[in-house]
C-alpha cells in the first residue's frame, strides 16, 4: 500500500480521527485528499478510503483504522 484517497466530504463526515492517526503512524505512506471520491451514499453513512482503486469502509474511523493497520501488515 503506497497510497490512500481520502474523501474531503467523507473527513467532515468522520474520518477525520482516521486521517491524522495514519499519519502520525504511518508517515510513509502517501495521503491524498479529493473534493469528493464519488461513493456518496456510503459518504453519508460510513467512513471510507480507496486504496488501489478499492474502496476501503467501516462503520467508524477506528475500525477502519484497524482494517487499514491489517493490510499493511
Amino acid at each position: 500500500m503506497k497510497k490512500i484517497k481520502y474523501c474531503k466530504r467523507n473527513l467532515k463526515n468522520g474520518s477525520k480521527p482516521l486521517y491524522k492517526a495514519m499519519k502520525e503512524k504511518f508517515p510513509e505512506i502517501k495521503r491524498k485528499k479529493s473534493d469528493c471520491l464519488g461513493s456518496c451514499k456510503m459518504c453519508k453513512s460510513e467512513c471510507f478510503v480507496v486504496v488501489k482503486s478499492k474502496v476501503i469502509s467501516a462503520s467508524s474511523p477506528e475500525l477502519l483504522y484497524k482494517r487499514l493497520k491489517k493490510m499493511i501488515g
